[in-house]
């Protein structure tokens, strides 16, 4: 409050209604005459901007009825005329410190606004003037910033340059990481909320532009090296790498020069039958050294997480050895294709989770879950010691399952917070834990006397404290209200409730909070506040002017930091997107999508980030490499998860590290931290080669839409060749040939759809042939007829096995020297028809093992329609996540057998897999007409830019497909003709052409497609699709795999052990606020491992 005025002359007062604006603090047209009286002049814009760092609101101000008053208490500043101060360190005396905004000191500045912003950047406040009228009818024009799509690395273009339609893939969303656009207001007197640093655009390093032409482009990739492989893989892949081979951030090590793409490798790969294709030798690959931390905000946290990362993440990405003294082989893989500063293109900014691991990494001792048998959404774990609260309090040890102890509060208190307390002595460490309440008391807990030994009722007086955070040997705690208290230590290092606090207020609405060094981070709603807590006045509280915000993503529910980039904090949102903010300079250095669910927990373990979603699904990321990679995905909980915690204790008081989730299913699941059986795997891969050989297979695939064709009108008249013999014939010929056929009856003929609907369940006929309808038979026995024909005699096939649901048939034939190498045949259906009750569409799924590598082949129908992308993409998610196959028992042989972790009983558990069928995608937001003429012109590239399923790939992170890879299409669309011609729908409804018809694969390092072609015949309304491959499969020689196996376990141990030591210093530096010196003294003198008190004694 500024000086009284004399009584001389009032001042005008002026009533605001109720829904009016708020008005400038310093107004011309306000100003007080005695100002003018006193000799003192209205301070301009400028000279109230360098007196007030704080222009404008500190808070998101929601729409509400009436103003609000001003919540704290104002004191004199006679050096600062009419500018408001706040007192808000409670525990200090006027003398010590003079509030200012949110605990601002006039004894120490904040800093300033001049350092905090760039000079374009300086924030100013508006005019004088009275701000207009309301409009409050009118809606706010948004602006919106067209997605942009990754051109394909081989020139022929996917990305667009100008705006696709908000129609496009309903099921997809865009790529919130290249928005910048900010909401417009209806309202030009209010500021929005200030966006604190827009979102650095990502690099988009593409080797062609749009408008380069297919010749251009092949042109292009023949006189100059290709900048990225992408996601289209014409040329030799390599064994799927498990450990991180990509493109690395910049402040990471960059890849190997010589894993730099030559001539050779990139060579295009031809659609001539006669072209010889084949592998080199089997590879070892080069791994990318972990990347060290970037420099933390201060000492300690800067030594001990740059050697903890780096030491953990090695044990995840070690480097390749030589073994029995052979050199590892040159990597040829996709990965190593790409330069050091060459994103990987073809799916946007998403990430990666194709060569995800499915299999959940628990314990192999002790208990994996402890079922807390109340309702809960509290809990924290040191060591051995778990405990969760809420009504009580309970805790168990980790280590037997057993429960300790359990304190009723009683039905009026319910707990909202918890922290384990610091310990005077470090052997104690855990044995302590503060309890914040509802109505404000705080109370300690000791767990070996199970009881209650203090508590203080009037900490947080009638407020309900929500946090409550350790910081070295000091406790902070927040309530609703916004106080922050901070509890020092006594003098025996450890804080005690009975001593005086320190007491600091910040804004309400907390959703999540983190200590992040000495500062701690603050969300509320969008906006990331930094405050700096000490119980020294000369600190400053407040380390921003402005709260950091992001206006086009979800309000925040948690943050995280990662050890291995300690100057990154990361957000998570209630849209399902992560933001990562500088420490150093405060700015947003990105945003990536990585879902389309809330998340709801983030907690940083090593080098990764573990995300926890309300699907009950856990991930986990490597976020060095862009795009992301998912290296881990499973279901950890039947329902959602609320939280998730990385015990940093653990690995000094149990010898392990240990991360706990809680869901709302009440169960509290701990995981291994170090991923062992993930890595053991991921090692096993890499030395493959020391234990396996290998050959080399060729296959074909056809798909077709026959329409409810017969074989006898195939081959009909010269315009209508036989298509089955431009397939069959080849060079050489095959080993195994795929047919996948849709349609096989008239899915529009009410009888026989009705028939398979309603038709009750009998004994299954002991023939196949009983089994099969006369439609299926009669394309069997031409298809054999067929093979017999035009394949070499001295080459016979037999079929393998041959399936049908309703309209789909899938018929698989072989060499006949082949069958001995063959195993373990199963097949299984999907329906997807009517919710899953119908079999008209779906999948057909048959799998098989050659030698010791797992084959799958997988024929869908998805649901048809121009508009219905949403259940297409539900479709495929649900046939991908079926476990409908038998389960492999044996633990070593699903690791020899099936990748990713799986059992077998899934499709993406197997190595090779080959997905085709009538996927039924369709273009977006093109007319029929726009469609033909295109087609007519040879302009493939502006309709593929709309492909429905190329969309969902690159805009929506949850489709399934991303894990499958698809050659370049360089046919018409295949649907939909008028039967018996060459032209589009004619017919009423005059339907777009579209790429239905389509063949996918996945299996990176084992197989590579050779050509992707369509063949012509016109007796359905779709043109068959075919394509060949080759096929790496491996046999496995028990006895070197059991040597190798045992020296991976050995090697994991080794580097286990030296982890450990890192990550004890680790917890003794960034948790407990030892020095680095006095951490390394602790572990020698406790020989590493801390031995219990009494035993020491």
């Amino acid at each position: 409050m500024g000086p009284l005025s004399p009584p001389r002359t009032p001042p005008v007062v002026r009533v605001d209604s109720p829904r009016s604006p708020h008005k400038q603090l310093v107004s011309t047209n306000s100003t007080p005459k005695t100002a003018a009286a006193n000799g003192s002049t209205t301070p301009s814009d400028s000279t109230y901007q360098k007196l007030n760092p704080f222009p404008g609101r500190q808070f998101k101000i929601p729409s509400r009825p009436s103003s609000p008053r001003p919540e704290f208490r104002t004191s004199q500043a006679p050096s600062q005329t009419n500018i408001p101060q706040y007192d808000t360190r409670v525990g200090l005396s006027s003398a010590e410190h003079t509030g200012g905004d949110f605990g601002a000191s006039t004894g120490s500045p904040l800093k300033d606004p001049q350092k905090l912003y760039p000079a374009n950047r300086v924030p100013t406040t508006k005019g004088s003037s009275i701000p207009p009228t309301i409009n409050r009818a009118e809606k706010p024009k948004i602006p919106s910033k067209p997605p942009s799509i990754p051109t394909r690395p081989d020139g022929v273009g996917l990305g667009p340059t100008t705006s696709v339609d908000d129609r496009v893939s309903p099921f997809s969303t865009p790529p919130s990481s290249d928005d910048d656009e900010s909401p417009a207001t209806a309202n030009k007197s209010f500021k929005p909320t200030p966006v604190h640093r827009p979102v650095v655009e990502k690099p988009r390093n593409q080797s062609t532009k749009l408008g380069t032409s297919r010749a251009e482009s092949r042109q292009t990739s023949e006189s100059q090296k290709p900048s990225s492989t992408g996601n289209y893989i014409e040329h030799r892949p390599d064994l799927p790498p498990r450990r991180g081979i990509g493109t690395l951030e910049k402040h990471h090590h960059a890849i190997d020069p010589m894993l730099q793409p030559s001539q050779d490798h990139h060579a295009s790969v031809t659609s001539d039958p006669t072209t010889h294709h084949s592998f080199p030798p089997p590879p070892k690959r080069n791994i990318v050294g972990s990347a060290h931390a970037a420099n933390s905000r201060d000492l300690r946290s800067q030594t001990t997480d740059r050697v903890y990362s780096a030491t953990l993440s090695g044990s995840l990405t070690a480097p390749t050895e030589t073994t029995n003294g052979q050199k590892p082989s040159t990597d040829d893989s996709d990965d190593a294709l790409l330069g050091p500063d060459i994103p990987r293109a073809g799916l946007s900014d998403y990430p990666d989770s194709s060569q995800a691991n499915r299999r959940m990494p628990c314990f192999k001792i002790s208990p994996r879950e402890i079922q807390v048998k109340h309702d809960t959404r509290l809990f924290d774990v040191f060591g051995p010691y778990l405990c969760a609260t809420g009504h009580s309090t309970k805790v168990w040890d980790l280590l037997s399952g057993e429960l300790l102890m359990s304190v009723s509060h009683g039905e009026p208190v319910k707990v909202t917070s918890l922290a384990f307390k610091p310990a005077s002595d470090i052997r104690d460490e855990g044995s302590q834990i503060w309890l914040g309440t509802n109505n404000g008391e705080i109370q300690e807990l000791d767990i070996p006397t199970q009881r209650v030994v203090f508590a203080k009722t009037s900490a947080h007086p009638r407020r309900e404290v929500i946090k409550i955070h350790r910081h070295a040997n000091e406790m902070w705690t927040l309530d609703d209200e916004g106080k922050l208290h901070v509890w020092p230590p006594d003098d025996s290092g450890s804080p005690n409730l009975r001593n005086t606090h320190y007491s600091f207020r910040v804004p309400k609405g907390h959703s999540c909070s983190l200590a992040v060094g000495h500062q701690l981070w603050i969300a509320s709603g969008k906006d990331i506040r930094v405050f700096q807590p000490s119980s020294k006045p000369s600190v400053p509280f407040n380390i921003l002017a402005r709260p950091m915000t992001q206006a086009n993503l979800g309000d925040i529910t948690s943050g995280a930091v990662v050890s291995g980039q300690a100057d990154r904090v990361f957000f998570g949102h209630t849209d399902g997107k992560v933001s990562i903010y500088c420490r150093d300079d405060y700015s947003c250095l990105s945003v990536v999508n990585v879902s389309l669910y809330k998340i709801n927990s983030l907690s940083g373990v090593g080098d990764y980030l573990w995300a926890a979603f309300n699907t009950g699904m856990i991930y986990v990321y490597d976020t060095r490499f862009k795009p992301w990679k998912v290296k881990k995905d499973w279901h950890a909980h039947d329902s959602p998860v609320t939280n998730i915690l990385l015990d940093r204790s653990s690995i000094l008081k149990i010898d392990r590290l240990q991360v706990a989730s809680l869901g709302i299913d009440n169960f509290i699941r701990i995981w291994d931290g170090m991923l062992q059986d993930d890595w053991i795997e991921a090692e096993m891969q890499e030395h493959d080669v020391n234990f396996c050989e290998f050959r080399e297979l060729g296959a074909s695939v056809l798909t077709w839409n026959a329409g409810a064709s017969k074989p006898q009108d195939i081959g009909n008249g010269k315009q209508d060749p036989d298509f089955i013999q431009d397939f069959l014939q080849c060079d050489p010929p095959t080993d195994i040939l795929v047919f996948g056929f849709q349609e096989l009856v008239d899915l529009e003929d009410k009888k026989v759809t009705a028939k398979s609907l309603f038709k009750g369940s009998k004994k299954k006929e002991s023939s196949e042939q009983e089994h099969m309808s006369r439609q299926y038979r009669a394309w069997r026995d031409y298809l054999t007829r067929s093979i017999e024909k035009y394949m070499p005699h001295d080459q016979p096939y037999q079929l393998l096995h041959s399936a049908s649901l309703v309209g789909l048939f899938t018929c698989i034939f072989i060499k006949e020297s082949l069958r001995k190498s063959i195993r373990d045949v199963r097949a299984a259906e999907v329906k997807r028809g009517l919710g899953g009750l119908h079999g008209n569409k779906g999948a057909l799924i048959v799998r098989f093992i050659i030698d010791d590598s797992s084959l799958c082949f997988v024929n869908c129908h998805l649901a048809a329609g121009q508009t219905q992308t949403i259940h297409r993409n539900n479709d495929i998610a649900a046939i991908l996540e079926a476990a409908v196959l038998p389960a492999e028992r044996d633990s070593h042989m699903r690791t020899e057998l099936f990748v990713g972790g799986g059992d077998g009983t899934m499709i993406l558990d197997h190595e090779i897999c080959i997905l085709n069928g009538d996927l039924n995608y369709r273009i977006d937001t093109v007319g029929r007409d726009t469609v033909v003429n295109a087609v007519r012109a040879n302009d493939l590239d502006k309709l593929l830019k709309r492909d429905q399923l190329l969309l969902s790939k690159q805009k929506n992170p949850g489709f399934r497909l991303r894990a499958f890879e698809e050659s370049t299409i360089t046919f018409p669309p295949t649907y939909k003709y008028d039967v018996g011609t060459d032209d589009y729908d004619s017919s009423e409804k005059r339907r777009a052409p579209a790429w239905c018809d389509r063949i996918l694969y996945r299996g990176l390092g084992r197989i590579k497609q050779l050509d992707y072609r369509r063949h012509e015949v016109r007796i359905s309304d779709h043109r068959p699709v075919s394509g060949s491959f080759r096929l790496r499969v491996k046999t496995v020689i028990p006895e070197k795999h059991a040597r190798v196996w045992e020296r991976s376990k050995n090697r994991f141990e080794e580097i286990k052990q030296r982890t450990a030591v890192e990550a004890k210093l680790d917890f003794l530096i960034n948790v407990c606020g030892f020095d680095v010196d006095d951490a390394r003294r602790v572990l020698r003198e406790q020989e590493v491992k801390l031995l219990p008190k009494s035993q020491s004694e």
